[in-house]
């Protein structure tokens, strides 16, 4: 019976994950990361901790956070682009970004569909949607469905995951 139970209750989180990533992922069949597979960005370990500090490889390569409110781009709003700092793929305009208050860089949709790829995330015992550049497979963050208008949602990105370029 605790067997029964327990497997049913991980086919229902496993049905809300995906119910959710289905809610607002895009439609347009070019945002699939089978689209992007030939475009990718593929380094070896050693490769990827020579480009990187250990804090943005930990956070991108090992799939890490950096704890809240200490990120260079959560009170930050310049005029520009956010890029991954792994392979400068370009991810959110500064002009969906917003104050979340959650400690986090947030932003409400990326530049396009095709820039961003999720994937169902149950670590740390919680059920969430993890994103990942699409060129270098780079943990960004997570994406939730409580952000602003007009899309709902809020991308909550690591700093360390971004490269700042100003708009000129």
């Amino acid at each position: 019976m605790r067997n029964t139970l327990y497997c049913l209750s991980i086919c229902l989180a496993l049905s809300i994950v995906f119910s959710c990533n289905a809610q607002h992922s895009n439609t347009d069949a070019s945002s699939s990361p089978l689209s992007t597979s030939a475009n990718k960005i593929v380094k070896t370990e050693q490769e990827w901790r020579a480009q990187l500090t250990e804090e943005q490889y930990r956070i991108t390569r090992e799939k890490g956070t950096e704890r809240a409110f200490t990120g260079e781009y959560d009170k930050f709003y310049e005029d520009g682009i956010y890029t991954c700092v792994c392979c400068s793929n370009p991810l959110f305009n500064s002009d969906t970004k917003f104050d979340s208050r959650s400690g986090w860089p947030s932003f409400y949709k990326p530049i396009s569909g095709t820039q961003i790829d999720e994937h169902a995330d149950g670590s740390l015992g919680m059920i969430r949607t993890e994103i990942t550049c699409s060129k270098c497979d780079a943990h960004l963050g997570h994406v939730f469905n409580d952000g602003p208008q007009p899309t709902g949602l809020r991308y909550c990105i690591n700093s360390a995951a971004l490269i700042f370029n100003e708009e000129k």
